[in-house]
């Protein structure tokens, strides 16, 4: 008759190599450049969809952007909330930013610069709507993400890299 230890060690074999081989499925499915290629896109659907809806056409700005910025945005900064300074400016700005970043994303071009962007963005956001931070610190996630471990295979970015090789 095998004594205990031996078939407990047994046993935890068996069970770390049935964890051993979950561990190796699941590494598959969450392959690195598909993780990279979600974040990206992730991050980008967000910022594009507010960016889209704040121009009216081509470098055009519509009246509600500018307005949002001139009457209801306010930073919430000790002593505040503040208005935004130069309403006009920081909302171009802002719409401006909304479009370009999450298509450099998208394209993984400029990557981890895109991602710092819209991070900065999502901390200015932050500012504006403090009660937003569970939906924000979901982007700052992503953004911090993006920038350490940069866009993935499947980009622009690794694909100029490539060639420069």
């Amino acid at each position: 008759m095998p004594d205990r230890q031996t078939t407990d060690h047994a046993g935890g074999a068996a069970a770390g190599g049935l964890l051993l081989n979950a561990n190796r499925a699941v590494r598959a499915i969450a392959a690195p450049w598909l993780t990279q290629l979600v974040l990206r896109f992730g991050l980008a659907v967000p910022f594009w969809r507010s960016g889209v809806n704040k121009w009216d056409g081509f470098l055009q700005l519509n009246d509600v952007a500018v307005l949002l910025f001139s009457t209801e945005f306010k930073l919430h900064l000790p002593g505040g909330p503040y208005d935004f300074p130069a309403p006009s400016v920081m909302a171009f700005a802002a719409g401006s930013a909304e479009i370009v970043f999450p298509i450099l994303l998208v394209l993984g071009l400029a990557t981890r610069f895109a991602a710092l962007g819209l991070l900065a963005m999502t901390l200015v956001v932050q500012l504006t709507v403090p009660d937003g931070w569970p939906l924000h610190i979901t982007w700052a996630a992503m953004a911090l993400g993006i920038m350490a471990w940069g866009p993935g295979r499947i980009s622009l970015d690794h694909w100029i890299a490539r060639q420069k090789s």
